[in-house]
């Protein structure tokens, strides 16, 4: 979960943050072994998510479709 919906946003899509810590971590040993920062590939993230909050979107008089509450990663209740 991202800092933006526990508070009281409604929705987010993005990038999986523990995927983006476990690259990291992939460039962080390569570094460590002698390889040059610059000579490392560019990762453009492969998994996103979903998180949707459904307490916001009740306090707003919203309802979720049921096709995308489906998709999602991620239900705040």
């Amino acid at each position: 979960m991202s800092a933006f919906e526990e508070p009281g946003g409604l929705f987010s899509y993005g990038e999986a943050r523990g995927e983006q810590f476990r690259l990291a971590a992939g460039y962080i040993d390569r570094i460590l072994k002698g390889e040059k920062p610059a000579d490392l590939p560019v990762q453009a993230p492969t998994k996103f998510e979903l998180i949707i909050n459904l307490t916001t979107a009740k306090a707003l008089g919203l309802t979720i479709p049921a096709s995308l509450l489906s998709l999602a990663d991620e239900l705040i209740e």
